[in-house]
């Protein structure tokens, strides 16, 4: 099937396989969702998926483009998957699962996973037979991971965030880095997209280095499209920064566009453009939509409430 693409939308920024306006899906018997023939009598309804204003950035010849929520379950995931496998035949792609807490692309994606990585955060070793207790390492330390208590040092290596401070300004050059592995990262590959994912580690409170560490394999060309966690907290901004391009997920409800607002703050103060995909469409009210027509965010897409689309 040829992609229908409406007046004025570039066939590069094109980004499903089928996009068009409910009135102009007479005579199209289905169109693609997450890579499968969907019915147009579930009513499934496209708008196109441009990206206004957004240039490669990083590299000459790449585009990032994150997919993130202000909260979970908004169908962020199937929204970054379905892209992912609507361009593939076009574009190089590649796909970063950046929710290192609750990585779910590959069960989407099944991946092959051909190698992985463990992923370690430099933390504080104490020389003893060095250290004078002067207690300049706990007082630079932000996150309060080195106490020192009379003529003991404790060091809280879960908080530690590895910012080599206490190494770097210890008078005495009694503290040393060591490793200490906080989660791993997998690569692969899944009929022609490139896959790679992080896990951070049970009971870690530090998900941006793991964070990071996917980020590093992003590819100097092509499309890359980044799955962010749910939120506007460190995780999402570690995950996000530094993309051409934001699609922010939402759902026609108070709590969605409450996440909404919060989350297009965060892309803003970042500098990223972004645009909306609606999902659950039908559900609840006009208030999102009537939100991004006064801000002026693009709706990207609008995918209805229908058992059909749950069950691909």
């Amino acid at each position: 099937m040829e992609p229908v693409r409406p007046e004025g939308v570039s066939e590069e920024v094109a980004g499903w396989e089928v996009r068009a306006t409910e009135p102009d899906l007479a005579g199209i018997a289905s169109v693609q969702v997450a890579g499968k023939e969907c019915p147009t009598s579930w009513g499934l309804r496209a708008t196109p998926l441009a990206v206004p204003n957004a240039e490669p950035g990083w590299y000459e010849n790449r585009m990032i483009v994150s997919v993130a929520s202000g909260k979970g379950g908004t169908g962020k995931t199937l929204v970054a998957t379905s892209l992912a496998l609507s361009l593939k035949d076009r574009e190089r792609v590649q796909m970063l699962d950046c929710d290192v807490e609750e990585p779910d692309v590959h069960i989407f994606l099944r991946p092959v996973i051909t190698r992985s990585e463990a992923v370690y955060i430099q933390v504080p070793e104490m020389d003893e037979k060095k250290c004078t207790y002067c207690g300049k390492c706990a007082e630079v330390c932000a996150y309060h991971a080195i106490a020192v208590l009379g003529k003991h040092v404790l060091v809280f290596p879960e908080l530690c965030h590895g910012c080599g401070a206490c190494s770097y300004l210890c008078p005495e050059n009694a503290i040393s880095e060591e490793g200490r592995e906080s989660g791993i990262v997998e690569w692969g590959h899944s009929d022609g997209i490139e896959f790679a994912h992080g896990k951070l580690n049970v009971g870690e409170a530090m998900a941006p280095p793991v964070i990071r560490k996917v980020k590093e394999q992003a590819s100097n060309n092509g499309v890359v499209i980044v799955d962010a966690p749910p939120g506007t907290s460190c995780p999402v901004v570690e995950s996000i920064k530094g993309s051409d391009f934001c699609i922010l997920v939402t759902e026609p409800t108070l709590f969605g566009l409450n996440d909404l607002m919060l989350a297009v703050e965060t892309v803003r103060e970042l500098d990223i453009p972004c645009g909306v995909v609606l999902n659950r469409a039908g559900v609840g009210d006009r208030k999102v939509e009537e939100y991004c027509q006064k801000e002026k965010i693009p709706i990207l897409l609008t995918i209805p409430m229908d058992i059909g689309i749950a069950r691909i």
